[in-house]
C-alpha cells in the first residue's frame, strides 16, 4: 500500500489499546499528510519520552523526575493511596479530591495468573511505613476478586503498624440506575450504605 515503513507504523499503532487497523490507518495517514505540523513533534516527543520518563523508585509512578513530583511535593498529605497501576493513580489526580501519595503495586495477587505477593510491589510499600510518617493506608484496589484478595491480603499484613487502613467505598455509581446493576454491587452497595 505505502510501502514497508507505513505499514510498520500501521502495525504499531494497532497495537495501542483502543486502536485497530482501520483507525491505525487513519492516524499514519493523517501524519504522513501533515507532517511538520504533527508527524514531527509526535516523533521528537516520544524521544523524549523514551529518554526522559522513568518509574518513581519511591511511588512507581512515571515522571522524568526520581522521586516524582508528587512523592517530593511538601503540600501532600502523609496519606499512601495504594493502587494497582499508574493509570489508576492518574485517574485519582485527574479527580482533584485526593491530596496524599501513592504506592503502585504493580498488579493484584492471581493464583490463576500465578502472581503472588513477591511479584508486587509490597516489600517497598511495607519499607516506606518503617522510613515514613504515614497517617493512613488507603487501599484503591480494584473492586475483582483479585483486587479483594490482594486488599485483604495487604490488610492483614499492615495489622502489625498503627496506621490507620481504609478501602474506598463501593456500591451504586453516581447516575448508576438500580436496574441494571449486577447483584454484587447492589449487596455491596447495601451493606456499606451510610445514614441520610
Amino acid at each position: 500500500m505505502g510501502g514497508p515503513e507505513v505499514e510498520t507504523l500501521i502495525g504499531l499503532f494497532a497495537r495501542l489499546p483502543g486502536l485497530g487497523p482501520r483507525s491505525a490507518r487513519r492516524i499514519v495517514l493523517k501524519l504522513l499528510r501533515e507532517k511538520e505540523a504533527r508527524l514531527m513533534p509526535l516523533a521528537e516527543a516520544l524521544q523524549a519520552a523514551a529518554a526522559k520518563v522513568r518509574n518513581c523508585s519511591v511511588c512507581g509512578n512515571l515522571d522524568s523526575t526520581d522521586p516524582c513530583a508528587i512523592c517530593t511535593s511538601p503540600a501532600r498529605e502523609r496519606r499512601i493511596c495504594v493502587v494497582e497501576s499508574v493509570a489508576d493513580l492518574w485517574a485519582l489526580e485527574r479527580a482533584h479530591i485526593y491530596r496524599g501519595v501513592y504506592h503502585v503495586l504493580g498488579g493484584t495477587l492471581s493464583a490463576l495468573a500465578g502472581r503472588g505477593p513477591e511479584d508486587l510491589s509490597i516489600t517497598p510499600l511495607l519499607a516506606r511505613l518503617e522510613r515514613e510518617r504515614v497517617d493512613e493506608m488507603i487501599l484503591a484496589l480494584p473492586a475483582t476478586v483479585d483486587g479483594a484478595a490482594t486488599a485483604h491480603y495487604l490488610a492483614e499484613r499492615l495489622k502489625r503498624s498503627s496506621v490507620p487502613v481504609s478501602r474506598l467505598a463501593q456500591g451504586v455509581p453516581v447516575g448508576g440506575a438500580l436496574e441494571v446493576l449486577d447483584e454484587g454491587t447492589l449487596a455491596t452497595a447495601l451493606r456499606a450504605r451510610s445514614p441520610a
